[in-house]
């Protein structure tokens, strides 16, 4: 489904764009989420729409067949700070997830539902963890949802394709970031 409008009280929440996801070599789709997102977050500030950036300093305890990627205590002291191209904005919220959700055990949902929001803009990595999950919950909280599919990566390519191609349609409005805020500013 495409984009059919922006409502009257959007935010932007971007995911888990934060230094220890995207260090040097990385790849060119993390590169290119990261400069989408910033102008997603540049876009809403203009119009003064809410920007929530999240990032993420804990996992789930439970065990999976994937196992642990990595031990957080080990990680560089700086990896859960958001990248500098974001250029993080007094006006900007900021909630920190433990859980793939940005709105499982965070103050989210109270958040937006305080600032009067009715739709969300996802962007962020991963496509298939963090944002989906993210954005089932949106969905559950009965918020409007947008997903940016060019403001997002994946480390899995299929993966990705999986969650833009046959999850997101059934979620929310698929977009890329130009028509996003094109909207935005037609709206406005």
């Amino acid at each position: 489904m495409a984009l059919t409008t922006i409502d009257p009280m959007s935010a932007l929440v971007v995911i888990d764009l934060q230094k220890g996801f995207l260090s040097p070599g990385s790849g060119d789709a993390f590169t290119a989420t990261v400069g989408q997102a910033a102008q997603l977050a540049a876009g809403f500030r203009r119009h003064d729409l809410p920007v929530v950036l999240v990032n993420v300093t804990g996992r789930a305890p439970g065990r999976t067949e994937a196992g642990s990627p990595r031990n957080l205590a080990e990680m560089p002291s700086d990896w859960a700070d958001l990248v500098d191209e974001l250029d993080v904005q007094p006006t900007d919220h900021l909630i920190t997830k433990r859980r793939r959700s940005a709105f499982h055990d965070t103050g989210l949902d109270t958040l937006l539902r305080d600032l009067g929001v009715t739709q969300i803009v996802l962007a962020g990595i991963s496509t298939s963890s963090g944002v989906e999950s993210t954005a089932r919950s949106a969905a559950d909280h009965g918020y409007h949802v947008i997903l940016a599919t060019d403001a997002m990566a994946d480390p899995d390519a299929d993966s990705h394709r999986h969650s833009v191609e046959r999850v997101f349609p059934k979620l929310g409005e698929t977009a890329t970031t130009a028509e996003v805020l094109a909207t935005v500013g037609a709206t406005r």
